[in-house]
Formats: structure tokens, sequence, C-alpha cells
């Protein structure tokens, strides 16, 4: 898998630095200071959880997990750990490299400042006004509809686990019922989206959560 992975990347002009150990990882990210980690959950002297654990205590480096588990409790646990995106075994170079594309984006820093409005496609968040256009018609979106909006696309591209929303629009005491984000998410569908029924934005990642397309 390293082989295949370092031969297509580099091929697409990237370089690529190897460890086969959580510590020989730790050393490459602090002295190489990578633009992104593929992460293999499973590794000699560790896990990868714990790893991606570790690298969120003092980096905000993107991590993408690469993984044979395909377990849906595995994804929102790689998700919540602080993975970026996780990608099952066996994928193809042409997703991964749209996934790493799609993170290294989200990576990019923003002046919190300095940002007024989020566009995506037809739809447009007005940050200091708090209003949301979507072809240009005004959207009377509830307080959580807004909130939970906006959390999706401050980080759109990225998976956000049913967990994480609940923890950032409801609190952490409200972390086990996910069914509250169902219900608003389907409600703002209705506003956002053209097709509800077929979301082209707001899309689910079945079982893990969901992601704003930062490419709609």
């Amino acid at each position: 898998m390293r082989k295949f992975i370092r031969a297509s990347l580099a091929s697409h002009g990237h370089r690529v630095l190897e460890a086969e150990r959580a510590s020989e990882a730790i050393m490459m990210l602090t002295s190489h200071r990578p633009d992104i980690v593929l992460m293999d959950l499973g590794l000699p002297d560790g896990d990868g959880m714990e790893l991606t654990q570790q690298i969120r205590e003092w980096s905000r480096v993107p991590i993408i997990v690469l993984s044979a588990r395909g377990r849906e409790d595995d994804k929102v646990k790689a998700l919540d750990a602080g993975a970026d995106d996780y990608l099952t075994k066996p994928f193809g170079v042409n997703e991964l490299l749209a996934r790493m594309r799609v993170a290294l984006r989200h990576a990019r820093p923003r002046e919190q400042g300095g940002v007024q409005t989020l566009v995506f496609g037809d739809v447009k968040i007005d940050l200091v006004r708090r209003e949301v256009f979507r072809a240009e018609e005004a959207l009377h979106l509830t307080p959580i509809e807004y909130r939970l909006l906006v959390l999706l696309a401050l980080n759109a591209g990225k998976v956000l686990t049913h967990s994480h929303i609940l923890k950032e629009i409801w609190g952490p005491s409200q972390a086990a019922h996910a069914h509250y984000v169902r219900v608003h998410m389907a409600e703002l569908r209705k506003k956002v989206e053209a097709e509800p029924s077929r979301p082209k934005l707001l899309v689910t990642e079945p079982g893990v959560g969901y992601r704003l397309r930062d490419r709609p």
C-alpha cells in the first residue's frame, strides 16, 4: 500500500515522506512539517486513533485516515479523534487526490476579521448580518438552522460527525441525541436545496454525519 501511494503521489508532483511506526511519524511531523498526513490505523507500535489524538494536541495538519476498517463506528471514532477525512481500502488514486485537495483547501487559514461572506453555488451566507440567500432570495432560517449551516460552511468539505455537530450546536449534554441533527438538517435542506430529496450541497455521510460540499 505504501509503495502504491508513494508512486501515485510522486507522479502527481507530491514529495512523500514515509514512517512505518507512530514514533517515526511524530519525529517527521516535528522536523519536516508536512502539508498533509495519510495515516493507517494499524501501526506496529500503536493505534492510528491514538496517534491522531496525540497530533491534534499540538498540530492542525490535515489528517486523512486510510484503513481497511470500513465500519461506521471506526469512521466516527477516527473523525472524532481529529481526522479530517476517512478513506476505506481499496480506493482509487483519483479519489485519494480529490480528498487531499479538499483537506488542503480546508486547512488554509482564514483571517477571522476578514471573512464576511461565504458562497457555495447559489447560496450566500452573510456572516455580518447573519443572513442567508439562495439565488439572491433571502431565506428565513431559524437560529439553530443558521448555526448549523454556518458550522458546516466554515468546515466545508470536511465530514462532521453527529456528535461533533451536537456538541457545537446544542452543547455537550446533548451529544447522544443524533435525531436532533437529522430533524433540523431535513428542515434546512428544504430551504437551501433546490431538490431537498436529492441534496447537492448538504450531503449525508451514512451513519457518520454530514458534509457541506465546497464544490457543489
